[in-house]
């Protein structure tokens, strides 16, 4: 009888123990995701870098849009002009650059863009800059009939000897009003003498329209293109420059793939009456009716620049009818400019290039530009 009234009592006593046993379990549990929790929490602060998002800045120097260079951007932001940003696609790098303000080397325009540490010869080259990006702001004044109004240059070829001309220039141009912007390229000529005033750009339609299409007065804007494209649209170029030959591939979603190629060693611009008319049109009246050397860049040191080169300044339009803007600078004031819109910003997902074993420093082109502005 004994044992028969202790059985009830051990049962309980097992019972108490094992419910106070998943107690503690449960009260770990809740510990743990406390703890999980607030590591998740510190591994979304870590701080992002543009080189973490495109880790390829060894290969360059930051011209910012103050007009210093800060070097290889390993590890650094800026935040007026170079940072990042991410949306539903992922990370971003952004390089953003006001209307006026401090400039790099002879230019009258602001850039926050790298250039490349090396040169190469186009003769001899092998090498590639591919990049995907879209541009989200381009300047919201201007005068209309200026060619480079609310324009951003995002991709170069630049020479680092002589005249220091660019065999390419890649724009995206769009006007107050319009949805759809234009994609277009330029080839600057390597002007035969030493009079490099007379130089001129020949300007390709790749989405939209070319340089030429400008408007008919100061606020009265061009038909807008069909087949452009809209600021935030992802676009996609290669440049790659083999034995002389400069190929280029632009390719954005819904729209037609282009494909274009330029000879950087030959010239076809060694005569008045090779001009274009497109030349004869925009440049050819201010003066700027020079020719080409036979061998164009043969044996000129050329390099690569990616970013964000606003085309649109505050000089008067009496300057130079295609590169003097007159817009709005706010007296160079960054943050004014920021706030009305009169600026350049470009956002660049991915990036890469290739420089073949041939390239030397290019040391002497920031040495010559760094100090000048």
């Amino acid at each position: 009888m004994i044992r028969n009234k202790r059985r009830p009592m051990v049962r309980f006593i097992t019972f108490c123990a094992i419910l106070l046993l998943c107690s503690c379990k449960n009260e770990s549990k809740k510990i743990d995701n406390s703890t999980s929790s607030k590591t998740e929490y510190k591994t979304d602060m870590v701080k992002m870098y543009p080189s973490d998002v495109i880790p390829f800045f060894n290969e360059w120097k930051l011209i910012l849009g103050d007009g210093s260079n800060v070097g290889h951007a390993n590890q650094f932001e800026h935040n007026d002009f170079f940072y990042t940003a991410n949306d539903s696609t992922g990370n971003w790098v952004v390089f953003k650059s006001p209307n006026g303000g401090n400039t790099h080397g002879t230019s009258n325009n602001t850039r926050t863009e790298l250039a490349q540490v090396k040169k190469w010869y186009p003769k001899t080259a092998n090498d590639k800059l591919s990049a995907t990006l879209k541009v989200m702001n381009v300047s919201a004044t201007g005068d209309a009939r200026v060619a480079a109004t609310h324009a951003v240059v995002v991709g170069q070829i630049h020479s680092a000897d002589a005249h220091e001309n660019e065999p390419l220039k890649i724009f995206y141009k769009k006007f107050p009003g319009h949805t759809k912007g234009s994609v277009f390229w330029h080839y600057e000529i390597n002007t035969k003498g030493d009079d490099n005033s007379k130089r001129w750009d020949f300007s390709t339609a790749v989405w939209g329209n070319d340089f030429s299409v400008v408007g008919t007065d100061v606020n009265n804007y061009p038909k807008e293109p069909e087949d452009g494209i809209e600021l935030g649209e992802v676009f996609s170029y290669e440049i790659e420059v083999v034995d002389g030959i400069m190929n280029l591939t632009f390719s954005s979603k819904g729209h037609e793939t282009k494909t274009f190629s330029k000879n950087l060693i030959v010239s076809e611009y060694t005569t008045p009456a090779d001009i274009p008319e497109q030349t004869k049109q925009l440049f050819v009246p201010l003066g700027q009716d020079g020719v080409e050397r036979n061998n164009a860049y043969a044996g000129e040191g050329c390099f690569f620049k990616l970013g964000c080169y606003n085309q649109t300044n505050g000089k008067s339009p009496d300057e130079n009818k295609n590169w003097c803007s007159g817009a709005e600078t706010h007296g160079g004031n960054v943050s004014m400019q920021y706030a009305d819109g009169n600026y350049a910003e470009v956002w660049f997902k991915s990036a890469s290039i290739k420089v073949n074993e041939n390239a030397v420093s290019n040391e002497g082109y920031f040495t010559k530009n760094d100090k000048i502005n």
